[in-house]
């Protein structure tokens, strides 16, 4: 079993939902420097994200089958990410997973600091509810709070923090993980044919030592969203990311090129991008892509993640098959996987990739 990462953290955040419940204005240590402000609105996408079938991806000998993988394609090589549908989950029960996720946060704090992410109240641990790391004083605060957990292997979990409230959340999660690992398994074996590996290399990787994390976030209403982040921009550590997003608020960015763009809501649709690990072990073919929240003065948004990410021990690396002396170089370097993940939190902190230190210079 691996073992637990702490860390001593600079300074305790308050909890974003109480702060936003009693201030007209955000705190100095929420307000984002200028140039990095959002927009009211964000740039105009130069083309539609797909939105992919997942039930016709198994059926790539149809000719539906291979439009769906075409589409596939398109959006993990311009976007890094699409829209799904046809995961099999029905209506009903994301909407039971978004209210869960809503009366967690409906509870009374002294309820939810039960499973509070600090330990002894001075150093941070990734599981548990509470706020980000904080590794500066000088840290620009991002205008949300988030209650991780690890959700498989089973022999992971650790139960005490495993919410009592609302009565269904843990039955509703443990299904909602079985069903999001049979979508990574699409989407991964689909991914796994693009670029001409066997179809399990990267599924094989998905073993019983590898960990998925659910996070639940919370994006309070904020009085100026203009001049805050709900999550800073950054690019998701797992092998793939599913997510449950609030389908009547929008939030999530993504970046390209540039140019900030709004991801739009598709009701019922999950969204699912790949992470760094894919990106290292496509050697560059797809990109993790950089994303970001920003809030609105109107209306709460919650979602859920479910990182994907390999056993600790294993070590992330560009597939043999896909690296070439001469026409394509290997582009990273290797690394294993525990150690990526925690360089991950601490460069989020500070606003930086921690996949930018493992690319080999060119």
């Amino acid at each position: 079993m691996a073992e637990v990462q702490q860390w001593k953290i600079a300074k305790i955040p308050p909890i974003v939902q109480e702060l936003a419940a009693g201030v007209e204005e955000p705190p100095s240590q929420y307000v984002v420097q200028e140039q990095d402000r959002p927009a009211v609105a964000a740039s105009e996408m130069p083309e539609p994200i797909p939105v992919v079938d997942l039930s016709r991806l198994s059926a790539c000998s149809s000719d539906a089958g291979a439009g769906e993988l075409a589409k596939l394609r398109s959006a993990l090589d311009n976007w890094g990410l699409f829209l799904a549908v046809g995961h099999g989950i029905e209506p009903s029960f994301l909407g039971e997973v978004m209210k869960m996720t809503t009366e967690f946060y409906a509870l009374p704090l002294e309820e939810k600091q039960k499973y509070s992410n600090l330990v002894n109240g001075k150093e941070f641990r990734i599981e548990g509810y509470g706020n980000d790391m904080v590794v500066s004083e000088k840290q620009i605060l991002d205008w949300c709070d988030r209650f991780y957990l690890i959700v498989e292997p089973e022999s992971r979990r650790v139960h005490s923090l495993w919410p009592t409230q609302p009565p269904p959340f843990r039955d509703v999660l443990c299904e909602y993980t079985v069903r999001c690992r049979e979508i990574a398994g699409i989407v991964l074996t689909s991914s796994a044919k693009l670029l001409g590996l066997r179809e399990d290399y990267f599924v094989s990787m998905l073993d019983e030592y590898a960990m998925t994390y659910a996070r639940f976030n919370y994006y309070p209403r904020c009085p100026r969203p203009e001049h805050v982040l709900g999550l800073k921009p950054h690019s998701d550590g797992s092998v793939i990311t599913v997510v449950a997003v609030d389908d009547t608020v929008s939030g999530l960015q993504l970046l390209s090129h540039g140019v900030w763009y709004d991801v739009p809501i598709v009701p019922n649709a999950l969204l699912i991008n790949v992470g760094d690990a894919i990106e290292i072990m496509s050697n560059g073919f797809f990109r993790s892509p950089v994303h970001r929240v920003v809030t609105n003065s109107a209306k709460e948004r919650v979602s859920l993640a479910m990182f994907y990410t390999l056993d600790p021990e294993r070590e992330i690396e560009p597939a043999p098959e896909l690296v070439d002396d001469e026409k394509r170089p290997r582009r990273y370097a290797k690394t294993k996987t525990k150690n990526y993940i925690t360089g991950l939190f601490e460069t989020f902190a500070r606003g930086t990739r921690f996949i930018d230190t493992v690319k080999i210079s060119e």
